[in-house]
């Protein structure tokens, strides 16, 4: 499974839309979400309107591409681009994504499992 944590830039004049448009995303787009292979999927907004996104998934190659071929995401995307400052296309596609440096479940789980020390 991977684990994906993305960033991007909300337009600040924009964010108070962009937080309303995700308090109940049309079910259509969280289905579309859902059926790429995409799952505790969370976004986090900091005051600044840095855009912080979370998922896992077990091909993220394979989600992305399920996402881009879906028509139910096509019009969101379309609506979602103008919040996002600087990007250069789909706002799933385009995200720069961080390296993850820590995670705690692995590590306590090769503190008591010496096999997996080795990872």
């Amino acid at each position: 499974m991977a684990r994906v944590c993305f960033c991007l830039q909300v337009e600040p004049e924009l964010m108070t839309e962009y937080v309303e448009r995700h308090r109940a995303v049309e079910a259509g787009m969280l289905a579309a979400i859902r059926d790429a292979g995409r799952r505790n999927y969370s976004l986090f907004l900091r005051e600044d309107g840095l855009l912080v996104g979370y998922y896992e998934t077990d091909d993220d190659a394979a989600s992305a591409a399920a996402l881009a071929a879906d028509p139910r995401t096509a019009e969101w995307e379309a609506e979602s681009a103008r919040f996002f400052a600087d990007l250069g296309g789909r706002a799933d596609a385009s995200a720069p994504h961080l390296t993850e440096v820590f995670h705690l479940e692995d590590q306590l789980t090769d503190q008591h499992d010496p096999e997996a020390r080795g990872r």
